[in-house]
Protein backbone atom coordinates (compact mmCIF):
# COMPACT_ATOMS: atom_id res chain seq x y z
CA UNK A 1 0.00 0.00 0.00
CA UNK A 2 1.36 3.40 -0.98
CA UNK A 3 1.93 6.06 1.65
CA UNK A 4 1.25 8.76 -0.96
CA UNK A 5 -1.62 10.93 0.13
CA UNK A 6 -4.52 11.20 -2.30
CA UNK A 7 -5.26 14.73 -3.48
CA UNK A 8 -9.01 15.24 -3.46
CA UNK A 9 -11.00 17.89 -5.32
CA UNK A 10 -14.57 18.68 -4.26
CA UNK A 11 -16.69 20.14 -7.04
CA UNK A 12 -20.33 20.27 -8.13
CA UNK A 13 -21.67 17.05 -9.61
CA UNK A 14 -22.27 17.13 -13.37
CA UNK A 15 -24.01 15.01 -16.00
CA UNK A 16 -20.75 13.20 -16.86
CA UNK A 17 -20.69 11.83 -13.28
CA UNK A 18 -24.04 10.05 -13.64
CA UNK A 19 -22.75 6.52 -14.34
CA UNK A 20 -20.13 6.60 -11.56
CA UNK A 21 -22.58 8.12 -9.05
CA UNK A 22 -25.20 5.50 -9.93
CA UNK A 23 -22.65 2.70 -9.48
CA UNK A 24 -21.58 4.11 -6.10
CA UNK A 25 -25.17 4.42 -4.88
CA UNK A 26 -26.09 0.95 -6.16
CA UNK A 27 -23.38 -0.52 -3.91
CA UNK A 28 -25.35 0.79 -0.91
CA UNK A 29 -28.65 -0.43 -2.36
CA UNK A 30 -27.28 -3.97 -2.84
CA UNK A 31 -25.00 -4.36 0.18
CA UNK A 32 -26.18 -2.18 3.08
CA UNK A 33 -29.19 -0.86 4.99
CA UNK A 34 -27.76 2.68 4.70
CA UNK A 35 -30.31 3.44 2.00
CA UNK A 36 -33.80 1.99 2.10
CA UNK A 37 -33.92 1.67 -1.67
CA UNK A 38 -34.09 -2.06 -2.40
CA UNK A 39 -33.70 -2.22 -6.21
CA UNK A 40 -30.65 -0.97 -8.11
CA UNK A 41 -30.96 1.92 -10.56
CA UNK A 42 -29.87 2.42 -14.13
CA UNK A 43 -28.16 5.73 -14.86
CA UNK A 44 -31.27 6.83 -16.79
CA UNK A 45 -33.43 6.12 -13.74
CA UNK A 46 -31.04 8.23 -11.62
CA UNK A 47 -30.90 11.16 -14.05
CA UNK A 48 -33.88 13.03 -12.47
CA UNK A 49 -32.11 12.80 -9.10
CA UNK A 50 -28.94 14.30 -10.56
CA UNK A 51 -30.85 17.05 -12.37
CA UNK A 52 -32.69 17.97 -9.14
CA UNK A 53 -29.33 19.16 -7.73
CA UNK A 54 -28.18 22.16 -9.81
CA UNK A 55 -24.93 24.04 -9.14
CA UNK A 56 -26.80 26.77 -7.25
CA UNK A 57 -29.78 26.99 -4.96
CA UNK A 58 -30.57 25.02 -1.82
CA UNK A 59 -30.38 21.55 -3.41
CA UNK A 60 -26.75 20.78 -4.21
CA UNK A 61 -24.64 17.82 -5.24
CA UNK A 62 -20.96 17.91 -4.29
CA UNK A 63 -18.58 15.26 -5.62
CA UNK A 64 -15.15 14.29 -4.22
CA UNK A 65 -12.73 13.25 -6.96
CA UNK A 66 -9.23 11.75 -6.76
CA UNK A 67 -7.21 14.38 -8.67
CA UNK A 68 -4.86 11.81 -10.23
CA UNK A 69 -7.24 9.02 -11.23
CA UNK A 70 -10.43 11.15 -11.57
CA UNK A 71 -12.20 8.40 -9.61
CA UNK A 72 -15.27 9.57 -7.69
CA UNK A 73 -14.58 8.92 -4.01
CA UNK A 74 -17.96 10.08 -2.71
CA UNK A 75 -20.69 12.65 -2.85
CA UNK A 76 -22.86 14.79 -0.60
CA UNK A 77 -26.28 16.25 -1.29
CA UNK A 78 -28.77 18.66 0.13
CA UNK A 79 -32.23 17.73 -1.06
CA UNK A 80 -35.87 18.57 -0.62
CA UNK A 81 -36.84 17.70 2.95
CA UNK A 82 -40.58 17.43 2.23
CA UNK A 83 -42.68 18.64 -0.68
CA UNK A 84 -45.05 20.99 1.19
CA UNK A 85 -44.14 24.68 0.75
CA UNK A 86 -43.64 25.50 4.44
CA UNK A 87 -40.71 23.04 4.50
CA UNK A 88 -38.89 25.10 1.86
CA UNK A 89 -36.20 26.40 4.23
CA UNK A 90 -35.29 22.89 5.38
CA UNK A 91 -33.11 20.36 3.54
CA UNK A 92 -32.17 16.75 4.04
CA UNK A 93 -28.45 16.11 3.69
CA UNK A 94 -26.51 12.93 3.07
CA UNK A 95 -23.03 11.63 2.28
CA UNK A 96 -22.13 8.47 0.38
CA UNK A 97 -18.52 7.33 0.06
CA UNK A 98 -16.98 4.80 -2.29
CA UNK A 99 -16.62 1.48 -0.42
CA UNK A 100 -12.83 1.90 -0.01
CA UNK A 101 -12.89 5.66 0.72
CA UNK A 102 -13.98 5.68 4.37
CA UNK A 103 -11.78 6.94 7.18
CA UNK A 104 -9.83 9.34 4.95
CA UNK A 105 -11.62 12.60 5.76
CA UNK A 106 -13.52 12.66 2.47
CA UNK A 107 -16.93 12.92 4.15
CA UNK A 108 -15.62 15.91 6.10
CA UNK A 109 -14.36 17.58 2.90
CA UNK A 110 -17.71 17.01 1.21
CA UNK A 111 -19.79 18.40 4.08
CA UNK A 112 -17.43 21.37 4.54
CA UNK A 113 -17.93 22.33 0.89
CA UNK A 114 -21.67 21.67 0.96
CA UNK A 115 -22.30 23.73 4.10
CA UNK A 116 -20.13 26.59 2.81
CA UNK A 117 -22.36 26.73 -0.27
CA UNK A 118 -25.57 26.44 1.75
CA UNK A 119 -24.54 29.34 4.01
CA UNK A 120 -25.58 31.69 1.18
CA UNK A 121 -29.03 30.16 0.72
CA UNK A 122 -32.34 30.95 2.43
CA UNK A 123 -32.22 27.86 4.64
CA UNK A 124 -33.01 27.41 8.33
CA UNK A 125 -32.37 23.71 9.12
CA UNK A 126 -30.64 20.64 7.74
CA UNK A 127 -31.83 17.14 8.67
CA UNK A 128 -30.03 13.81 8.40
CA UNK A 129 -31.45 10.34 8.88
CA UNK A 130 -28.95 7.65 9.84
CA UNK A 131 -29.86 3.97 9.60
CA UNK A 132 -28.48 2.35 12.73
CA UNK A 133 -25.92 1.20 13.57
CA UNK A 134 -23.56 3.60 11.76
CA UNK A 135 -21.07 5.14 14.18
CA UNK A 136 -18.98 6.74 11.42
CA UNK A 137 -22.00 8.68 10.16
CA UNK A 138 -23.06 9.68 13.68
CA UNK A 139 -19.54 11.02 14.36
CA UNK A 140 -19.46 12.93 11.05
CA UNK A 141 -22.79 14.61 11.69
CA UNK A 142 -21.96 15.49 15.29
CA UNK A 143 -18.64 16.98 14.12
CA UNK A 144 -20.67 19.34 11.90
CA UNK A 145 -22.90 20.48 14.76
CA UNK A 146 -25.87 18.19 14.18
CA UNK A 147 -27.79 17.26 17.31
CA UNK A 148 -29.77 14.11 17.88
CA UNK A 149 -33.54 14.66 17.87
CA UNK A 150 -34.97 11.14 17.96
CA UNK A 151 -35.13 7.65 16.53
CA UNK A 152 -37.79 6.10 14.36
CA UNK A 153 -37.82 2.48 15.60
CA UNK A 154 -37.95 -0.32 13.01
CA UNK A 155 -39.10 2.14 10.36
CA UNK A 156 -37.60 0.33 7.37
CA UNK A 157 -37.46 -3.32 6.33
CA UNK A 158 -34.54 -4.52 4.23
CA UNK A 159 -32.62 -7.80 4.05
CA UNK A 160 -35.39 -9.52 6.00
CA UNK A 161 -35.17 -7.37 9.11
CA UNK A 162 -36.26 -4.01 10.47
CA UNK A 163 -33.92 -1.05 10.90
CA UNK A 164 -34.04 2.02 13.14
CA UNK A 165 -33.27 5.49 11.80
CA UNK A 166 -31.84 8.18 14.08
CA UNK A 167 -32.65 11.75 13.07
CA UNK A 168 -30.29 14.68 13.50
CA UNK A 169 -30.75 18.39 12.84
CA UNK A 170 -28.43 21.34 12.32
CA UNK A 171 -29.16 25.05 12.35
CA UNK A 172 -28.14 26.78 9.13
Amino acid sequence: MSSKRTEVLVRPGVEDDLVALTDLYNHYVRETPITFDTAVFTPEERRPWLLSHPEDGPHRLKVAVDVDSQEILGYATSSLYRAKPAYGTSVEVTVYLAPDAGGRGIGTLLYKSLFEDLAHEDLHRAYAGIALPNEASVRLHERFGFRYVGTYREVGRKFGRYWDVAWYEKEL
